[in-house]
């Protein structure tokens, strides 16, 4: 996979592979990890309100009035 960044992408890259003591590549492979992570994470909340949406729908409804 060739990931093409424009320049200040890279620059940005760059500074925070040295903040971090890491590599530009680990640190953008950190990045695309966490970002799956927090929208699997966000999914998994979606889901969950939903059933409890559904579960207690009647008290949902008398708490709404």
């Amino acid at each position: 996979m060739t990931l093409r960044l424009t320049e200040e992408e890279t620059e940005a890259l760059r500074r925070q592979a040295e903040r971090e003591h890491r590599s530009m590549q680990e640190v953008a492979r950190l990045a695309i990890v966490e970002r799956a992570e927090r929208d699997e994470r966000r999914e998994h909340v979606r889901e969950l309100a939903g059933r409890v949406r559904e579960r207690h729908a009647d008290l949902l409804d008398r708490l709404a009035q």
